[in-house]
């Protein structure tokens, strides 16, 4: 029996953005992406549940990520200075994806059913940051209302990061949203 691999997952991801943006979402069946991947749609199905779920197969690990870079920040920060520091530096590990995650948003950008989805990845990237700042001490209201404003303000910089000038940084542009933030609750 096959079991999940990262390799096989790799490419029908690469085979579904690429048939995405060649004749759109709703036009690529699962046997076309399996068949450009050169795999079968049973592999397929052991991997994703659907099409829609190739364009978050990276989202699944990136709360993850957020997390494990909080709980190895300094114990000596908190609050909205733990969370501006690791979503930095978590912004810093994806920014050699630009490319691809542009690509990913304009697809997800012509597909309700696709931006319905996307706003379940703020939601899981908003529950890392909860629970990581509950865990340093944080009470909860604080926690979660710095979460979901982090979570804003990490969407709003990856969107502006994929719209800006190709020099620019995703740490960049979170530096700026936080700056904005700051300027409207100074």
């Amino acid at each position: 029996m096959t079991r999940w691999s990262p390799d096989a997952a790799l490419r029908l991801e690469e085979a579904a953005m690429s048939l995405f943006a060649e004749q759109g979402y709703a036009s690529t069946t699962v046997p076309q992406i399996a068949a450009r991947a050169e795999l079968t749609t049973r592999t397929f199905f052991r991997h994703f549940a659907d099409k829609r779920d190739v364009l978050f197969l990276r989202d699944r690990e990136f709360p993850d990520v957020v997390r494990a870079v909080l709980d190895g920040l300094p114990d000596d920060l908190a609050g909205m200075t733990l969370v501006r520091t690791g979503l930095r530096r978590a912004g810093a590990e994806i920014e050699r994806w630009r490319d691809p995650i542009a690509r990913r948003q304009r697809i997800i950008g012509g597909e309700e059913q696709l931006r319905e989805r996307e706003l379940l990845k703020h939601e899981h990237l908003s529950n890392a940051v909860r629970a990581a700042l509950v865990e340093r001490g944080v009470e909860a209201r604080q926690a979660e209302a710095l979460a979901r404003v982090s979570a804003v303000v990490f969407d709003t910089a990856v969107q502006r990061w994929i719209d800006a000038d190709p020099d620019t940084s995703l740490t960049d542009e979170l530096d700026i949203a936080w700056g904005d933030l700051d300027r409207l609750f100074g």
